[in-house]
């Protein structure tokens, strides 16, 4: 019986490798299951330009990819800021094969504003700030590690901090139309209990945002659960692909 595919689509100031300890637990605990990690464009093996980075281009980019790699049927991950690229990529790609979308803890606005009109904590004014400017920016390393990395290991803090990257500051900016979404596609959320970077009044708020999401999965980690927790995502991940065996 054939399982769909596992699409990961990092967030903002990360890339393909910060799900490398998570592709590994994957490796062990389920290796009939395929898995891609995509680059967005201006990082990684994806090239792109930050400075006139748009929602689309990136939507268009992780579908290339997906195409590329000759996925068939899909679960679809998007982390952090990733809420506002994965539901364009579910909306290209259709119901027919998008078995399920994911969201770990996720930037998801209302329809029609921006993360940065919505946004707050931590890193709200570095996001503010640069959405002023224009110009490709990232997070100071202090900055980053208390947002991003409460409750790590040594070990884990350092790879989290390792693989950090600038970021555009237009997609903070740009406006989401979800308008394409398709309704029957199942919506679940992985809420993050002990996230600096975004609380859960805020992944709450974006789950309202979102609507539709069916099931609600805490866990006990921090913004990068992917690198402190993953044995824990990699378990909770291969069930959601389990769940749409064919």
């Amino acid at each position: 019986m054939a399982l769909p595919a596992l699409v990961l689509v990092h967030g903002g100031e990360h890339a393909a490798d910060c799900w490398d300890l998570l592709i590994a637990e994957l490796g062990r605990q389920d290796p009939e299951l395929q898995t891609l990690a995509v680059d967005l464009p201006g990082r990684g093996r994806t090239p792109g330009d930050l400075a006139t980075a748009t929602v689309d281009q990136w939507v268009h980019s992780v579908v290339g990819d997906i195409e590329a790699a000759g996925l068939g049927d899909i679960v679809i991950v998007g982390h952090s800021m990733a809420g506002v690229t994965v539901p364009g990529v579910v909306a290209e790609l259709g119901a027919r094969r998008v078995r399920e979308m994911v969201l770990v803890s996720a930037f998801v606005p209302p329809q029609g504003q921006a993360i940065v009109d919505t946004l707050g904590g931590p890193l709200a004014w570095f996001a503010r700030r640069a959405a002023r400017t224009g110009k490709p920016t990232k997070v100071p390393r202090l900055a980053a590690r208390y947002a991003f990395c409460n409750g790590m290991t040594p070990q884990q803090r350092q790879f989290a901090l390792s693989r950090l990257y600038p970021e555009s500051a237009r997609i903070p900016a740009e406006p989401v139309d979800r308008s394409a979404l398709p309704a029957c596609v199942p919506r679940t959320w992985i809420l993050t209990t002990r996230d600096r970077a975004l609380s859960v009044k805020s992944q709450q708020a974006s789950i309202a945002a979102l609507g539709g999401v069916t099931q609600v999965i805490p866990i006990d980690a921090c913004h990068d659960v992917m690198i402190s927790h993953p044995g824990h995502l990699a378990r909770l991940l291969a069930e959601r692909c389990r769940a749409h065996t064919n």
